[in-house]
This record gives structure tokens, C-alpha cells and sequence, in this order.
């Protein structure tokens, strides 16, 4: 696929427009798992299948729960197509919707233009899953089945259930194990065609405070970045949650590690822009959450020529990026995107599928920035906006090209 055609198909699946699905014709749906990919895949499955079951084990939730989880627009935009009134709901139950002029966006102690798409929904993560939860199960035909999924079931090439204890029947399967999916490991043992796996090496260290917000700032959200070479190299973000509460991450690559002692952290933020150091100030809460991820993988499903028919994977399960970006909860939303377009189109094999999805994973896995774009849009409002719409997962980065190629830079 061209770099055209992707971005054609970039944009329509970021369409906010909901399907017309006149008929189902599946009759049994599985999704394992029921991480944020998962509900939002169950969620799609309800308009094709008469009954859709998330088989979810015993977890303790996901590792990086207590970090910051921001949704970025593009994802907020899609899970809104499927939950209309999500964003409503959120905030009701304490998120945060902060609007342009309380998003703070520093670049090497720059601080950049306000962009008018910087419309940001801040939450924990068991907050945001919370609604999701009550939205997904609310369909009348998505029930839950607390189980260890142990492997798959097939007949004449396809799926045909799920093995969790008993035997789940299955027309279509969804993966949405997350990072530790073992079912490129199912596909070997089965005799199928097991993906490649691919790794990136990113070293990324985290750690995340919370403090109380008691007004000390208007902001709701605040971003810091720093270039390879700048003097300073702790990453930071904050964003404002429920319970009248602040999470504030600082981030390292490498060797270096973040301060996990309260003293340690204040110091550092101390020496970042002014808004962190006013969070800092406010009142602690909790002990400071360690998070490291070594590297981004990606499980190539794309380039199986011999896979099980009614069975793809969605999320972290087929990729994990750099958490710093905050792109991966939007990614998912957009993998539930590609399996709406797929189960709209003609009953072809899930090589289609992976396809669709390999144009959300590609402009996330490499995303290669023209530095004079890059300069540009923190202090131009026109350039800011457009590169936002691509960080956001709004525009596909091949637009930021373009605009090069265009010479629309100042």
C-alpha cells in the first residue's frame, strides 16, 4: 500500500461516522481479555454477533495502571462513535476535560502556542475502565466470563471456540491479551504459522506522584520534553484526575532512573517549567509508583500467509509503543475502528483485517519527525495545530510531509 492509499484509509478509519449494520451473522463472539482494546472490540462485535462473551482471568491489572493516562483526541473521538456520551459520563464521574488554555506544552523549555485541537480527557486508568465497563456490559448482548483462556479450537481452517475451562463456542475471536498474549504461542503449538515478533529498544523509566490539587495552578495538563543533546533529559507530565488530585511523571531513557524518593522528586521538578514545580508543592499522596518498559514490540500478523479464519488480535497484543507519546490507548480505539470496517465488508479472509491495521500500527510504530516541523509548531499556531492532529491521531503523519514538501513553513 502507498503512502497515499494510506492515508486515505488513515482517514476513514478516524472517521467519527457510525456504521449502518442492518443484520448479524455471527452468532457466537469471544474476546479475551477485557483491557480498554477489549471492551472496545466487544463493543463492535455486539452490532455482528448475536452474543458476545469477554473472558477475562483473575489480574491484578495492567502493570502501568498507575501511571498517567491521558486520552488523547483521536481516541476520545472514537470511543464517543461507539459510546456516545462517554465523555460526558467521564467527567461526571470525576475526569477531567481540560480545554486549550489549560494545556501546558513545553520543547526544550519553550513554551509552545496554544493549538485549538488540544481538547485533553485526564483520568486514572481504573476510572476510564470503570465507564468503559459500564457502557460495554450494558449492551444486551455482551456478558462476561471470569476464565483462563488456555487455547482455540478449529475446524475446516477457522476458529471454532475457546478453551477456558469448558469449551466456548466461537464463530469470531478477538485477542485482546495485551502485551503478554500468549497466542502466537497457540498458533505454533496448533501447527499454524506463528508471527514474527520485533522489538525496538526504548529503555524507558518512569515515576509517578500524585498530589492534592488545591487550585495552585489553572492548568489541567502539562507536558515537557527534551531534545538528545538538550542539557536537561528527565521527561515530565502531569495531568489533573478525579478526587481533586494531580499525577505527575518524570521520565528517563537509559541507564538513569527517575527519583522515587519524595525529596529526589521535587528537586527534579524544581528544575523543570514553573507548573511542575507549583504541583510539587501541594500536598503528597501516596507513595511514588516505579514503571520501566525495555522495548516496543510488534507481533507481525500482517505477514502470515497461512492464518486461522475468524481470529485477530487487537491492542497491545499485536503492539506496544513508547508510553511516553500516551498514543496506545488511541491505537486501540482505532484497531476497534479496523474491525468495524472489516466485519462491515465482504466475509474475506482476516488477512484484510490485519491489513487496516497495519496502517494505524505503522504510523505509530515509526514516526519520524522533519525537525523543521518540529521547530515550527511550537511556535506557530498553524504548524502546532497540524502536528498536533498527528501526535493526537487525528491526521496520518504523512500529512507533516506534506506540509514540507508544500514549503507551508515559515
Amino acid at each position: 500500500m502507498d503512502e497515499m492509499n494510506e492515508v486515505e484509509v488513515f482517514d476513514r478509519l478516524s472517521s467519527v461516522q457510525r456504521p449502518m449494520v442492518t443484520s448479524r451473522r455471527l452468532r457466537h463472539a469471544v474476546v479475551l481479555g477485557g483491557s480498554i482494546a477489549g471492551l472496545l472490540a466487544a463493543r463492535v462485535l455486539a452490532d455482528h454477533a448475536e452474543e458476545v462473551v469477554v473472558v477475562e482471568g483473575r489480574t491484578g491489572g495492567v502493570p502501568q495502571a498507575t501511571q498517567i493516562h491521558t486520552l488523547l483526541p483521536g481516541g476520545q473521538a472514537q470511543i464517543e462513535r461507539w459510546f456516545p456520551g462517554f465523555t460526558e459520563q467521564a467527567v461526571a464521574a470525576g475526569a477531567v476535560l481540560s480545554q486549550p488554555h489549560e494545556v501546558e506544552r513545553w520543547a526544550n523549555d519553550v513554551r509552545a502556542v496554544d493549538t485549538p485541537n488540544s481538547v485533553l480527557l485526564t483520568q486514572s486508568r481504573d476510572l476510564l475502565e470503570a465507564v468503559l465497563r459500564r457502557r460495554t456490559f450494558a449492551t444486551g448482548n455482551v456478558r462476561s466470563v471470569a476464565a483462563s483462556a488456555t487455547g482455540l479450537t478449529y475446524e475446516n481452517g477457522r476458529v471454532t471456540g475457546v478453551l477456558a475451562g469448558r469449551t466456548l463456542p466461537a464463530d469470531f475471536v478477538v485477542d485482546a491479551m495485551g502485551r503478554g498474549s500468549g497466542l502466537a504461542g497457540w498458533l505454533e503449538r496448533d501447527g499454524w504459522e506463528s508471527p514474527k515478533l520485533e522489538r525496538k529498544r526504548i529503555d524507558v523509566n518512569y515515576a509517578t506522584a500524585r498530589f492534592a490539587r488545591a487550585g495552585s495552578t489553572t492548568t489541567g495538563v502539562a507536558v515537557a520534553r527534551y531534545s538528545p543533546g538538550y542539557p536537561k533529559r528527565t521527561q515530565a507530565a502531569a495531568s489533573a484526575i478525579e478526587d481533586g488530585q494531580w499525577m505527575l511523571m518524570l521520565a528517563t531513557y537509559g541507564a538513569e532512573r527517575p527519583p522515587r524518593d519524595l525529596d529526589g522528586f521535587l528537586a527534579r521538578c524544581a528544575d523543570l517549567p514553573p507548573v511542575f514545580g507549583r504541583i510539587a508543592a501541594e500536598e503528597p499522596i501516596g507513595d511514588i509508583k516505579p514503571y520501566g518498559m525495555p522495548d516496543a514490540r510488534r507481533l507481525r500478523y500482517d505477514r502470515l500467509r497461512r492464518h486461522p479464519a475468524g481470529l485477530v488480535s487487537v491492542g497491545d497484543a499485536v503492539a506496544s509503543f513508547d508510553p511516553i507519546y500516551g498514543q496506545g490507548m488511541t491505537s486501540a480505539a482505532l484497531h476497534a475502528s479496523c474491525l468495524s470496517e472489516y466485519l462491515c465488508g465482504p466475509a474475506t479472509s482476516t488477512g484484510t483485517f490485519f491489513d487496516l491495521q497495519k496502517v494505524i500500527v505503522d504510523a505509530t510504530w515509526e514516526f519520524p519527525v522533519p525537525p523543521e516541523i518540529a521547530r515550527a509548531a511550537v511556535v506557530d499556531e498553524w504548524v502546532g495545530t497540524r502536528f498536533n492532529d498527528v501526535t493526537f491521531m487525528l491526521a496520518h503523519p504523512a500529512t507533516l510531509a506534506a506540509l514540507e514538501a508544500a514549503g507551508q513553513l515559515q
